[in-house]
């Protein structure tokens, strides 16, 4: 395993060990060289090592939505929705997943929207979206946008939840629909769009925080890591909130958001700047820094106790902006 700096011994228990080593165990030590496609293979790996089955009564069904990017182009986004017989359809939880805007996809997130559904009871339609580096840099917002906008003409109220990119993904959503409803004049109060809950949120925030040199090189995601992302979204001097959201000059006006940290990432500051230029902004926020855990951590919530703990909470937070 990585020799991590000495401190994390203190900060991380056993399990989200046991979850990091297995983790690092699909990684070969040259894996960061190899091609994007050889990446997504690892990951995808990695991932179904870590997806259990679905819980009793959940089905999934798949469809394709079609979305047209600003410059003409026509994409086709996979969605997979999950239902049970106690799921209220007038809410959905619109789910984008993570993966550094490079790798992910409806299947390295499946078991975790499975037990969103379940615990919650509300239908969760995850979509994907087009990926980095064979897109531009705005294509995941458009697909993003564009099944918020198809959600919106089939359900009375859209909860927007995404882990670490797909965090990001719904900010930028949301911080659009504000603007749309300042333009035709549409009351906020009347807004579909009940809440937000970003996971692990990467936000465009500074790699000078006090979280990204702190947690430079934690497990699972270090700042040079994020470094490379952004680079291949281009996006270390952007100040387009639709890539950055904590870019944005206006934080009012946003539905009431819930950010969940990783306490050991370099991420971690991202979702508390967030959450506090909301409530400076007269919004209402909630941000929770989760002890000892690391980015990627919903994959553990089947082998550690802290993760579960959190993953429970994040539900909870799902199901109160019903």
């Amino acid at each position: 395993m990585t020799n991590y700096p000495v401190r994390y011994r203190d900060l991380i228990d056993a399990e989200i060990w046991s979850f990091i080593e297995k983790t690092e165990s699909f990684y070969p030590a040259d894996a960061v060289d190899g091609s994007v496609d050889y990446q997504r293979r690892v990951y995808n790996q990695m991932c179904q090592a870590f997806t259990e089955s679905y819980p009793k009564g959940i089905d999934a069904s798949e469809s394709s939505l079609q979305s047209r990017s600003a410059d003409g182009q026509i994409a086709y986004v996979k969605q997979r929705c999950y239902t049970s017989s106690k799921t209220n359809d007038d809410c959905v939880v619109l789910y984008f997943h993570g993966g550094g805007f490079v790798v992910g996809d409806l299947d390295s997130h499946d078991s975790v929207c499975a037990d969103i559904c379940d615990s919650t009871h509300l239908r969760v339609v995850s979509t994907d979206y087009r990926l980095l580096p064979e897109s531009s840099a705005l294509s995941a917002y458009e697909d993003a946008l564009n099944a918020f906008d198809h959600a919106c003409q089939r359900h009375a109220k859209i909860i927007l939840c995404g882990d670490s990119a797909g965090a990001n993904l719904c900010a930028a959503v949301a911080h659009t629909d504000k603007r749309r409803k300042i333009t035709h004049r549409i009351d906020p109060e009347k807004s579909q769009l009940a809440g937000q809950v970003l996971i692990y949120p990467g936000l465009g925030g500074s790699l000078n925080s006090a979280s990204a040199l702190e947690h430079c090189e934690a497990p699972m995601l270090t700042r040079s890591d994020v470094e490379y992302y952004e680079s291949l979204r281009h996006s270390k001097n952007c100040r387009d909130y639709r890539i950055r959201p904590l870019k944005d000059t206006d934080f009012s006006n946003l539905p009431v958001t819930h950010c969940f940290s990783a306490q050991c990432d370099p991420l971690a500051d991202d979702g508390k700047a967030y959450c506090n230029r909301i409530t400076n902004a007269g919004g209402t926020a909630h941000f929770t820094c989760e002890q000892g855990l690391v980015h990627g951590y919903l994959r553990a919530r089947h082998c550690s106790s802290r993760a579960l703990l959190s993953f429970n909470r994040i539900c909870a937070a799902i199901s109160a902006l019903t």
